[in-house]
């Protein structure tokens, strides 16, 4: 999990909202779709297998194919780089990503994911356009949404990004998406769900949001939620209480931490029964 320390309002926002006008949407985004509230979900990026009974809103990495049993989420690593493609992305665009000395700066959590540099206009659009052609990718692919994560590196960057800076990506990412006719979901960053919700997301996937008692800052915002804790976080007990709390419009899951596939040993997955 990827947590950034709670924030308050900044100027450095100002400019990213500013230039989010209210153009009229095109045929394409009006188009776009949301996943029904309440519906079941699973969340399956440690590989693709046949989704749980009743599940219809299935999440996948963008190198899988879509599930097809009504909702498809397309994840997309668009701040930091994906573990097996990090050393090739660093040595394919240098300036596209965040030095410490002469070594890529990674994430300290995530060691084999470097974090990429936002930090200007110039190289925002670089790793704009090729994001670009990885979500036109899942929209080609079948998906209805992608979800874009990482949006907090800024808090691991050792103050070398801002959240503006951040903040300016996503939006491009955004208008991408909305022009390829696909919803986009925030991913955490619970503190600037009201920013992020302004510059165009349209739902929200979190993580450990009732660990961390941030349900509701989604809620807020998003009609829908979905959320998944972890086992190692909490228990089946203490997961049925955070069902029984959850606000409206949130979805919650139990699953593994490494998010392991069926049969495997530490495979775990659990739903709020009854899913309103």
């Amino acid at each position: 999990m990827r947590r950034a320390p709670a924030l308050t309002a900044s100027a450095l926002l100002l400019f990213v909202l500013a230039g989010c006008g209210a153009a009229a949407p095109s045929e394409t985004e009006m188009a776009i779709r949301l996943p029904d509230a309440g519906a079941d979900f699973d969340y399956q990026l440690g590989g693709a297998y046949p989704p749980p009974d009743g599940a219809t809103v299935i999440v996948r990495d963008r190198l899988q194919e879509p599930a097809g049993l009504g909702y498809d989420i397309c994840y997309i690593n668009g701040f930091q780089t994906q573990p097996d493609a990090s050393e090739k992305f660093a040595r394919e665009h240098p300036e596209l990503v965040l030095h410490v000395g002469d070594a890529p700066l990674a994430d300290p959590g995530w060691p084999d994911e470097f974090i990429l540099d936002t930090s200007t206009e110039e190289k925002r659009a670089g790793l704009a356009e090729i994001v670009r052609g990885w979500i036109e990718g899942c929209r080609d692919a079948g998906y209805a949404a992608v979800e874009i994560d990482n949006l907090d590196s800024f808090s691991r960057s050792r103050g070398a990004l801002a959240p503006s800076d951040n903040l300016a990506l996503a939006a491009e990412y955004a208008r991408i998406a909305h022009a390829a006719g696909l919803a986009i979901a925030q991913k955490n960053t619970a503190e600037l769900t009201t920013e992020i919700a302004k510059i165009g997301y349209d739902f929200a996937v979190t993580e450990s949001c009732a660990v961390f008692d941030e349900c509701t800052s989604y809620a807020a915002v998003y009609d829908v939620v979905l959320d998944i804790e972890y086992a190692d976080g909490m228990g089946s007990d203490k997961f049925a209480a955070a069902c029984a709390a959850r606000p409206a419009g949130v979805t919650m899951i139990l699953r593994d931490h490494d998010l392991r596939m069926p049969g495997h040993d530490d495979y775990v997955r659990l739903a709020c029964s009854p899913v309103e």
